[in-house]
C-alpha cells in the first residue's frame, strides 16, 4: 500500500466560512445516536466495529441538500463538523469490556456504564489534543489515515455534485428489512447449519445476516479469508479432534466438568474447551501487535511529549486559523479533573473505597489511556480505525492491572470488577482518540478549523454516551450476553483474562495451546489478531463475513485493481448501509422486547425443511446487491 496521501490539503477556507453550526451540530448528534446503536449491536454480535465517518459523510450531505431552502447552501466545513460528532461514538470501548460485568452477575446501572464511557471518551480526546501538530501535520506524508482521507474525497467530491447517499440507503433498506422478517416475523432460519459425514460433533453455516456480509465487503478477501481459516480450524478440526480423543477416555479431561466429552454436543465441547484455545489465541495476537508496535510506541510517546513541551510556546496564539486547537492550559486542566475525580470520588470506576485503591486506579488509567492514545492515533494513520488493535491494548491494559491487584491482594470480585473497569476507561479512550484521529486528517485536507473539531468531538461524546450504554442495557434484556444471538466475543475474553490472573482458576493448558496457535500464525506471516478472532468465533459468524470478502474481491477483480484502492465506491456504502439497517433494527427489536415482550412472529415452521434454503437463497441475493453497483463504476 502507497503510504503517501494522494493529494495535499485541498483549501483554507476564509473566515466567514460556516462551520460549527446548529443544524451541523444537530445532525450530527441525531446520525451519532443512530449508527452508534448500530455499531453497539454490530460489536456484540460480532465482535468488531466499522468507522462510520464516511456514511456520515455522505447522509449529512444529503440531508443539507434536501433541506436547502430552508437554511441556503451547506458548506464543506458544515458537513466535516456534522461526521465528526456523528462519529464520536463510545460503542467500541464500551461493548469490549461492559458485558463482562453482566456474565458476572453484576449489571452496572445506565449511569455507571454512562460515567465510564464519558470519562473515557473525555481523555481520549483531550490527550490526542496535542498530538495533531505532530501527527497530522508533520506526518501528512507519512500517514495516510485511510479513512480520512477517504472521507475528505467525499466532502470534497459534493462539492462538485459528486457524492450519491442512493446506495446507503438502498443497504439501509434492505439490511432492516431483512433483521426485521428474521427477528420480527421469524420468517426463516438466521443460522442454517450441518454437520460433516465422516467428522462426528464437525459443524458448519451460516449467520445468513446483512450486516456480517456487509463487514466481509468493507474488510476484503485477505482479511476475512484469514478470520474463516480460524473458525474452519476449530469448528472441523479442532473440535472432531477433542471428540475423539475425549472418547478414550474414562474421566472428564478436566475435574470440573461433569459430562465426558462423547456426551457433550458440538456448542458443549466448544464452549468448555475450544472457547479457551480461542482466548488464548487473542490474547497472545493482541500481545504480539503491541509488542511489534513497541517502535511505533516509542516514536509516538516521544512527539506527544514533545507536543506537551511546545504547544504552549506563544507563537502558537499567532497561528493561522486552520492551525489553532484548544489551549494546552484548557486540556491539561480536563485531563487532571478526570483523574482527580477518579480519585476523590468513591465508585466513580470500580468499587474501592480506600484512598490507596482510588489511587492506584486513577494512576492505572492516566498511564495506560496516555500509552495507548498516543499509540492508537499513529497506528490508525498506517491501518486504519477497522483494524486498530484496540483489544490487544485493552488485554495488556487488564494484565497489568490485574496484576498490580494481585500483589495488592485484592483478588475478590470487587477487585475484578475495578479492574475491568479500568480497562474500560482505557478502551474507550484509545478507541476514541484512534476516530478523532481520522477526523482530524479530514478536517486537515479540506482545511478546516481543528479547534472546532475538537469542540465537535467532545459534543459527539457527550450525547452519545446515554444511548451507547442504554443500548448496552436493552440488548442485555432482550438476548443475554454470551448467547448464540448475542456471544459479546471481546467482552467474553476480557473477563477470562481477568479471572485468569486474579484467580488463576482457568484451564491454563487450553490457553497456551491457542498462545500457540497464534504464535505460528505470525511465524507464518499470517495476520495472527483476525485468525485468532476467526479461531475464537463461531463459525457461523465468520462464514458471511468471508463472502462479503470474496464479493468485494470479485468487484475489484471487475474493476480491475487488486483491492488496495481506498476510494469509496458504491459497494462501500450499500455495504455499510446493511451493517447500519440491520443494527438499528437489531437495537428496535430489543427495545420492543424489553417493552412489550419478544416478538413471535409466525415461526419459520411454515418452510420446513425449506427454512435453510431460503435462507441461503436470500443471502445470495445480498451478495447480488453488492456485486451488482460495481458494473455503474
Amino acid at each position: 500500500m502507497n503510504s503517501r496521501p494522494d493529494f495535499r490539503p485541498y483549501v483554507a477556507p476564509t473566515e466567514s466560512l460556516a462551520e460549527f453550526t446548529l443544524k451541523a451540530a444537530v445532525a450530527g448528534v441525531v446520525f451519532g445516536i443512530l449508527f452508534g446503536a448500530a455499531n453497539t449491536y454490530l460489536g456484540l454480535k460480532a465482535g468488531l466495529t466499522v468507522s462510520t465517518s464516511i456514511p456520515m459523510a455522505v447522509l449529512t450531505i444529503a440531508l443539507f441538500r434536501s433541506l436547502r431552502f430552508l437554511g441556503g447552501r451547506s458548506t464543506i466545513l458544515e458537513h466535516n463538523i456534522s461526521q465528526t460528532v456523528g462519529s464520536a461514538s463510545l460503542a467500541s470501548g464500551t461493548i469490549f469490556t461492559i458485558p463482562a460485568l453482566f456474565l458476572w452477575g453484576a449489571p452496572p446501572s445506565l449511569i455507571e456504564i454512562s460515567l465510564l464511557a464519558l470519562l473515557g471518551g473525555v481523555l481520549g480526546t483531550a490527550i490526542m489534543i496535542p498530538l495533531r501538530q505532530y501527527l497530522i501535520v508533520k506526518e501528512h506524508d507519512n500517514l495516510p489515515y485511510p479513512e480520512g482521507t477517504a472521507c475528505a474525497k467525499v466532502l470534497i467530491s459534493a462539492e462538485g455534485h459528486g457524492a450519491q447517499a442512493k446506495p446507503l440507503f438502498i443497504g439501509m433498506g434492505l439490511g432492516g428489512l431483512f433483521k426485521f422478517c428474521i427477528g420480527f416475523l421469524h420468517l426463516w432460519k438466521e443460522a442454517p447449519r450441518t454437520g460433516i459425514i465422516g467428522l462426528p460433533k464437525a459443524q458448519i453455516g451460516i449467520e445468513a445476516t446483512p450486516a456480517l456480509l456487509g463487514v466481509g465487503y468493507i474488510l476484503g478477501i485477505r482479511i476475512a479469508s484469514v478470520m474463516v481459516a480460524g473458525a474452519g480450524i476449530s469448528w472441523v478440526v479442532l473440535i472432531p479432534l477433542i471428540n475423539w480423543y475425549g472418547s478414550t477416555l474414562s474421566a472428564p479431561l478436566f475435574p470440573e466438568t461433569v459430562k465426558l466429552i462423547p456426551d457433550m454436543t458440538t456448542q458443549e465441547i466448544w464452549s468448555r474447551y475450544v472457547r479457551y484455545l480461542g482466548a488464548g489465541a487473542v490474547a497472545m495476537a493482541g500481545i504480539l501487535t503491541i509488542i511489534k508496535s513497541i517502535p511505533t510506541m516509542i516514536e509516538s510517546f516521544k512527539l506527544g511529549m514533545q507536543g506537551l513541551r511546545s504547544t504552549g510556546r506563544a507563537e502558537a496564539a499567532a497561528r493561522p486559523r486552520t492551525q489553532r486547537d484548544i489551549p494546552l492550559p484548557v486540556v491539561l486542566a480536563v485531563v487532571a479533573g478526570c483523574v482527580l475525580a477518579i480519585v476523590a470520588i468513591p465508585g466513580l470506576v470500580g468499587g474501592f473505597d480506600s484512598i490507596l485503591g482510588r489511587l492506584v486506579v486513577a494512576l492505572a488509567i492516566a498511564v495506560f489511556s496516555f500509552f495507548f492514545v498516543t499509540v492508537s492515533s499513529r497506528i490508525v494513520g498506517l491501518i486504519g480505525v477497522s483494524s486498530n488493535p484496540v483489544s490487544g491494548m485493552t488485554i495488556v491494559t487488564l494484565l497489568g492491572t490485574s496484576s498490580v491487584f494481585y500483589l495488592f491482594g485484592w483478588t475478590d470480585t470487587l477487585g475484578q470488577i475495578t479492574a475491568l473497569s479500568v480497562g474500560t476507561v482505557v478502551c474507550v479512550a484509545s478507541s476514541i482518540a484512534g476516530d478523532m484521529s481520522q477526523d482530524l486528517k479530514t478536517g486537515y485536507i479540506i482545511g478546516a478549523t481543528p479547534r472546532n473539531q475538537q469542540f465537535a468531538q467532545f459534543l459527539g461524546i457527550v450525547t452519545s454516551t446515554w444511548f451507547v450504554a442504554y443500548s448496552v442495557q436493552v440488548l442485555h434484556h432482550a438476548y443475554g450476553f454470551g448467547t448464540e444471538a448475542l456471544p459479546a466475543p471481546q467482552a467474553t475474553l476480557m473477563k477470562t483474562v481477568i479471572e485468569g490472573v486474579l484467580t488463576a482458576k482457568l484451564p491454563w493448558m487450553l490457553v497456551f495451546i491457542g498462545a500457540g496457535f497464534a504464535l505460528f500464525a505470525a511465524i507464518l506471516k499470517v495476520p495472527a489478531l483476525p485468525f485468532a478472532v476467526g479461531l475464537y468465533l463461531p463459525v457461523t459468524t465468520m462464514t458471511p463475513i468471508f463472502l462479503g470478502g470474496l464479493v468485494r474481491w470479485l468487484v475489484d477483480r471487475r474493476q480491475g485493481n487488486k483491492g488496495e484502492n481506498p476510494d469509496v465506491d458504491r459497494g462501500i456504502l450499500l455495504a455499510s448501509g446493511l451493517i447500519a439497517g440491520e443494527g438499528l433494527i437489531g437495537v428496535g427489536l430489543a427495545a420492543w422486547t424489553y417493552f412489550v415482550g419478544r416478538p413471535t412472529g409466525i415461526g419459520d415452521a411454515w418452510l420446513g425443511p425449506f427454512s435453510g434454503w431460503v435462507a441461503l437463497l436470500l443471502f445470495g441475493f445480498l451478495a447480488w446487491t453488492l456485486w451488482q453497483p460495481s458494473k455503474k463504476t
